[in-house]
């Protein structure tokens, strides 16, 4: 057992990171992988790969007749398609990092959450929000890169999403990202010392206790 962390590492975590546009979850995402060492979940998709992609680092990039036969055999964790393309987790990458002792990020939207969640319960689902209405459209505005329309559609997702938020574990205000990046990762830290994720320690306790026992 690690003195400073309070519980036994073994199986890496499964955490959803969802939130609305503009919110800062791919910022937060980015940082927890940067700066903490989480793993990042690599989604497949039918798109092209755009200039600088790589295969297996940005996306697994893969055909339609692919993508289809990875939904018949059960083997994408979530999917979604919109625009011509589609997009999913691939369950095997994702339970292979999570089996050799990485907690893996998934930044995915409340559809593919709640398609997560269903399929994996011990997921830790996080959703991310501004600190009010008003940040969230001056985040959106700034970015000027989106049209005054586009911008009123996102917000009008964003109300569309509320009604998911209930189904999260966690909701974190990300007003400050330094901040909300060391409370995430001080949330999932905590995670696994819930004794559903420390079954094995206390077999391996169990066992020990009774090989002493058995020797006195």
């Amino acid at each position: 057992m690690s003195e400073h962390t309070g519980y036994v590492k073994g199986k890496g975590l499964l955490v959803v990171i969802s939130g609305f546009s503009g919110a800062g979850k791919s910022r937060i995402t980015k940082k927890l992988i940067s700066d903490y060492g989480y793993a990042y979940s690599v989604s497949a998709t039918t798109r092209n790969p755009r200039e600088g992609e790589q295969n297996g680092v940005d996306y697994f990039f893969i055909t339609k007749n692919e993508f289809e036969e990875m939904i018949s055999n059960g083997k994408l964790l979530e999917y979604n398609c919109y625009v011509g393309n589609c997009y999913g987790t691939p369950k095997e990458y994702v339970l292979r990092q999570m089996e050799d002792g990485h907690d893996v990020i998934l930044e995915i939207d409340v559809n593919g959450a709640a398609q997560v969640k269903k399929a994996y319960p011990e997921a830790v689902t996080v959703f991310v929000t501004a600190p009010d209405a008003f940040e969230l459209k001056n985040r959106l505005t700034g970015r000027g890169t989106e049209t005054a329309e586009v911008v009123k559609q996102r917000l009008q997702r964003a109300i569309e999403e509320t009604e998911s938020v209930k189904d999260y574990d966690f909701m974190i205000i990300n007003d400050d990202l330094d901040l909300t990046v060391k409370h995430m990762d001080s949330l999932i830290r905590d995670q696994h010392m819930r004794t559903a994720n420390q079954v094995s320690y206390v077999e391996t306790f169990k066992k020990e206790m009774t090989d002493l026992i058995n020797g006195i």
